[in-house]
């Protein structure tokens, strides 16, 4: 590869944290690389470099998104912490002398050089990893990972890299487009974030790599056609390979714990690897910085922005005009919060259904007989089971079965 390696990730300030547990790891395996964090929130005045793990701060009013700050009213977290990736991406292709740009997701971990993807780009303009790489062997597996990448993507854009080359910079600018327009959580509509778009991307554009080795991007989604195996002492192989990269989605929620005793149960080496996260993650969660406010959560007077508010000024040209700044709450009776209480209450139902998408009204999802059986099987085994019973306990106490039924349903998304 010819030119500077730039690696970002993208998160809000409360996950610091964990952004520092991967670039922790991406500074272990490649000191060469220049590593950014683009902030899908206010930069706090404390936040600098120094002392970091990576490089550079770019926040969100940094990277030319055009009327940036009424647009992020628009986005819950993690609808904004996707739709800027293409843009911090364009912004980085930009750097004198950047010959590629990688990104992962704030909850990924590598454990071995990726040369084989920075090779891969040397003669392709952009690169992805689909969530399966193989065919599920078990209707069980097919519904819950198969069916599941068809309604949120084929590609895990938990990771892209893209060569600073004429296409790579087409297909930055493209998602860009697609992101600031319909970065979406609205599977009933057909939209997931920013992946769900990335389906184009082999035909919209040349030279994109599909990178099928199983040594990347390994998460739940997989653990059931991929062998990973070693420890952390000896380190990991999967499929004989050494692991790259391994993808923690879903470990606040515990999906990923549940998913991975599911798929996985017999296999020493995951749990070792999930029980090395959760330990890491402890420490994080326990740093006063995880509790930080979103800083676009709330109205500036405190009150928290409902979900429908967003859908509903995103899609109405007439509210966005007449209320130019939607966050201020101190012209009282002419604030956009003051007319959502009121007037825009009579389209609530419409823009709160049980997706909180405009108009969507798919059906619910439910745990059936059979998949609660297998949990309850699962967590009967007497050494991997430990964990799960623990945290299924909880969540019973908690939530009821309500609650498991969730964290099923959203096992897969990133």
């Amino acid at each position: 590869m010819t030119g500077t390696l730039h690696v970002f990730t993208s998160a809000a300030v409360n996950y610091l944290p964990k952004v520092r547990i991967l670039c922790r790891s991406i500074r272990r395996h490649h000191p060469e690389a220049v590593i950014h964090l683009a902030l899908a929130d206010r930069r706090p005045d404390w936040l600098v470099t120094e002392g970091e793990p990576f490089d550079d701060v770019l926040d969100v009013s940094q990277l030319g998104i055009p009327d940036w700050y009424r647009w992020s009213f628009t986005h819950n977290i993690v609808e904004l912490a996707t739709a800027i990736k293409p843009f911090a991406l364009a912004k980085l292709l930009d750097l004198p002398g950047c010959g590629s740009v990688v990104y992962f997701d704030p909850d990924i971990v590598l454990f071995s050089r990726v040369d084989d993807i920075l090779a891969t780009l040397d003669h392709s303009s952009v690169a992805l990893t689909p969530h399966q790489n193989k065919p599920e062997r078990t209707l069980e597996a097919v519904l819950d990972n198969e069916v599941a990448s068809l309604k949120h993507g084929i590609f895990n854009l938990g990771f892209v890299g893209v060569a600073n080359c004429d296409e790579g910079r087409r297909f930055a600018h493209w998602w860009g487009e697609r992101t600031y327009e319909l970065c979406r959580a609205d599977v009933p509509n057909g939209l997931f974030t920013d992946q769900k778009w990335v389906n184009f991307a082999p035909v919209f554009f040349d030279g994109v790599a599909i990178v099928k080795s199983s040594r990347h991007n390994v998460a739940t989604w997989n653990l059931t056609t991929r062998d990973l195996t070693g420890s952390l002492e000896a380190g990991f192989q999967v499929d004989g390979e050494p692991l790259g990269f391994y993808h923690f989605t879903g470990f606040d929620s515990g999906a990923h714990r549940i998913m991975a005793i599911k798929n996985a149960a017999a296999s020493g080496s995951v749990q070792e690897l999930i029980a090395w996260y959760e330990r890491e993650t402890e420490v994080a969660d326990n740093d006063p910085i995880s509790r930080t406010p979103w800083a676009f959560g709330r109205y500036s007077d405190g009150a928290p922005i409902e979900a429908w508010h967003r859908w509903l000024y995103r899609d109405r040209a007439d509210l966005r005009d007449t209320f130019p700044d939607p966050y201020d709450a101190s012209s009282g009776t002419r604030s956009f919060a003051f007319w959502c209480a009121t007037q825009g209450r009579l389209l609530r139902a419409q823009y709160a259904g049980p997706h909180g998408g405009t108009g969507s009204r798919a059906r619910p999802l439910t745990m059936g007989g059979g998949a609660m059986l297998q949990l309850l099987r699962l967590a009967a085994s007497p050494g991997a089971g430990r964990a799960l019973r623990a945290r299924v306990y909880a969540i019973l106490r908690a939530e009821g079965v309500a609650g498991i039924t969730r964290r099923l349903a959203r096992r897969r998304s990133p």
